[in-house]
This record gives C-alpha cells, sequence and structure tokens, in this order.
C-alpha cells in the first residue's frame, strides 16, 4: 500500500530530540524553542514568531488578542478545517460563512464586502493547499472597513504572494507544524505577530496570562498574573524536532513540488475529466497538496475505490462547516454556497510526501486506469 502521508525524518530528528532530553530542559523556551523561532523567522520574515503546541493554539491566541466578544461576526471560508471557527467561537464570536473560488478554493474576495456588517470585527482567510488567498484585494477590504485579518496559514509554510511569505501579510499569521503538514514536530504550531500593538500581550497570553517571558528577560522582578491566557508552549523536545525539519525547508520542498509537477504533466497530458489545481502567477505555493476534482460524489467514491483496490491510500478533503451541525448552531452563510458545496462532495486528494516522487510511473498508472474504471491487475 502507498500510503496517503508518511512523515519525512530521519536521524537527525533523533539526535536533537535526544539532545533536547539530555539537556534537562524539557518544558518550553528552550534552546530549541529559540533556534526554531529564529529559523522560522528567518525564513517568513516575521520579527515576531511565537512557537505554539499547535495551530489550534495560535489561532486561539489570535482570537484573544483582537478582543473579540459575544456577538462579535468573523468572515471566513466555510471549506476549512474546523479550528479555523472553533477559535473563534470560543470568544463568543459568529462565524459568517461565505463561498469559496472554483479556481484555488480560497474564499472569494468577491464575496467579502458583501458578509460584512456592523458586527463584523475580523477576516480569517485560509491559504488551501499552499496556495495563496488575493491578499492584495482582502487587506484593501479590510483597511476600508476598519477589520483585522488573521492569516490561517497551516498549509502554507514556504509558499509565497508576490514574493511575501505568507502568514505575514495580514495582522496575525498562525502556521501548523502537525504530522501532515510539509514541515512537522508530530503537533506543534507557531503564531505570526505582524502588528507590534500585540506582542506584549501576546507573550502574556501564552504565558497562562501572566508576565513569566518578561521576568526572565530581567524586566520585572517578579511575574504575576495579568491577563487572561492559558498554555500556549509548546515543549522543547516538540521544538526540536521541528529545528531537524526547518533545517531541511528547502529539501522537503523541492521534493514535494517535484512530485505536485509529475502529477500535473501525467494527469493534464492524459485524462481531461478531472478538475487539477490553479496556482495563480503571483502565487509560489509550497507543494502540499495535489487533488482532483471528481464530477460527483459518486464519481470519487469510484475513483478511491480504484485506488484502494490497486493498493494506493487517498482521501476527500472538508465537510463544509456552514453544513454540520456546530456550523449550523452557531455560525451563519452569506450567499450561495456553490463552490464550496462541490468541493466538498467531489474533491480527493492524492497521496504526497517526500520520496514519493520515484514511485510516479507506478502512481500514474493507477491514477489513469483508476478513472477510467479498468480491472485491476
Amino acid at each position: 500500500m502507498i500510503p496517503f502521508n508518511k512523515p519525512y525524518v530521519g536521524d537527525i530528528e533523533v539526535e536533537y530530540a535526544i539532545e533536547a532530553i539530555r539537556s534537562g530542559h524539557l518544558r518550553g523556551d528552550g534552546a530549541f524553542t529559540k533556534r526554531a523561532t529564529k529559523l522560522l523567522s528567518d525564513e517568513t520574515g516575521c520579527q515576531h514568531v511565537l512557537l505554539t503546541h499547535s495551530c489550534t493554539a495560535a489561532l486561539e491566541m489570535a482570537a484573544l488578542l483582537l478582543d473579540l466578544r459575544e456577538g462579535d461576526e468573523v468572515i471566513m471560508p466555510s471549506f476549512t478545517f474546523v479550528s479555523s471557527a472553533n477559535a473563534f467561537v470560543l470568544r463568543g464570536c459568529v462565524p459568517v460563512f461565505v463561498d469559496i473560488r472554483p479556481d484555488t478554493l480560497n474564499i472569494d474576495e468577491q464575496k467579502i464586502a458583501d458578509a460584512i456588517t456592523s458586527r463584523t470585527k475580523a477576516i480569517v482567510v485560509v491559504h488551501y493547499a499552499g496556495v495563496s488567498c488575493d491578499m492584495s484585494k482582502i487587506m484593501k477590504i479590510a483597511n476600508e472597513h476598519d477589520l483585522s485579518v488573521v492569516e490561517d496559514a497551516a498549509q502554507a509554510l514556504g509558499s509565497f504572494y508576490k514574493g511575501t511569505a505568507l502568514g505575514t501579510i495580514g495582522h496575525l499569521g498562525c502556521l501548523s507544524f502537525h504530522d501532515t503538514k510539509n514541515i512537522i514536530s508530530g503537533e506543534g504550531g507557531a503564531l505570526l505577530i505582524n502588528d507590534k500593538r500585540y506582542l506584549q500581550r501576546a507573550e502574556i497570553i501564552r504565558e497562562k496570562g501572566t508576565n513569566r517571558s518578561q521576568f526572565f528577560r530581567g524586566h520585572v522582578d517578579k511575574y504575576t498574573w495579568c491577563d487572561v491566557g492559558s498554555s500556549y508552549l509548546p515543549s522543547d523536545v516538540v521544538a526540536a524536532l521541528l529545528c531537524a525539519q526547518l533545517e531541511k525547508l528547502k529539501e522537503i520542498t523541492a521534493k514535494r513540488r517535484n512530485l505536485w509537477q509529475l502529477y500535473f504533466a501525467g494527469i493534464s497530458a492524459s485524462v481531461a475529466s478531472v478538475g487539477l489545481p490553479v496556482v495563480p502567477e503571483d502565487c509560489l505555493h509550497n507543494a502540499h497538496m495535489f487533488y482532483l476534482m471528481m464530477e460527483s460524489s459518486k464519481a470519487r467514491a469510484e475513483f478511491m475505490e480504484q485506488m484502494r483496490l490497486r493498493q494506493v491510500q487517498t482521501a476527500f478533503h472538508y465537510v463544509s462547516l456552514h453544513s454540520s451541525p456546530a456550523g449550523r448552531r452557531y455560525g451563519r452563510v452569506s450567499g450561495a454556497m456553490d463552490v464550496t458545496e462541490r468541493a466538498s462532495d467531489c474533491l480527493v486528494r492524492l497521496p504526497m510526501w517526500p520520496g514519493l516522487e520515484t514511485r510516479s510511473d507506478e502512481l500514474l498508472h493507477a491514477i489513469r486506469n483508476s478513472l477510467i474504471g479498468g480491472v485491476v491487475s
């Protein structure tokens, strides 16, 4: 069986993890945390990076930093992971779901303005598959209406929009290092603070609502409870794994882009019945994902079964949030959701991990035959 995902880890990850354990500093904000933070800052160009134990935690911190309150509205796509909405629902906010573009499957910037009301406080954009939203238009809308922008860049480390790293364009950016992402630490995330107004409070929120970070820098003689917060730090062992991965970022990205190109060329040259990913010219993507858009949910199910019979694991993606029980309970919809519903019903993801490019001929053979329903040999 060719698995859908396979973490790209080696001896260096083990070496760093052992080093972290033997250092005696297993808690957060140790030497490896500082090292990983520097690597992320260098990669993204963001001067203020805080590691967290997950992207979910980074999103929750973003909601706290924006001081969102009960009844405030946050515009976001419905075609996204539940954390994009949950972080704001926990503050009492109402997610306002708008449709996505049919090409990139990102939030449709043309539909945002119609969703804005007097209660709207923020726009949450999700860079699907590591391909950027139209950030120029979105930031223009946000500035015109005095709204904050949070980038859910969970899938987008190593991706750029007009030469700028994703996660660094909005007021706050959130990254993920979950086991399924390009760069992993098992679990893990980071908050990118692009607006300095939020920096001091972010440190306090991350440290359980205390000014502990200021204490360790010698800025105060003792630390105390200052604000709301939680324990958002990852352990230094997690940060050690992340360091090893970040040092291989260019290698990992190159391998993934190679496989992405092999998929695109091989499928577009021989199959006309499915939709393929679209990457606008001003976007440099990190090859986080390669997907096919099937003609129907039935066609998707048949394709996935054919691939399973050929020992290739595939996956579909999000059940649209607006159609979920919690989405109906806590959120509301602005406008039609036709593209979102089609993507939810018809999209199928292909295996994508470094090293798999060596089996591209085998994969393409399986894909072509599965699409035509050929007999499994």
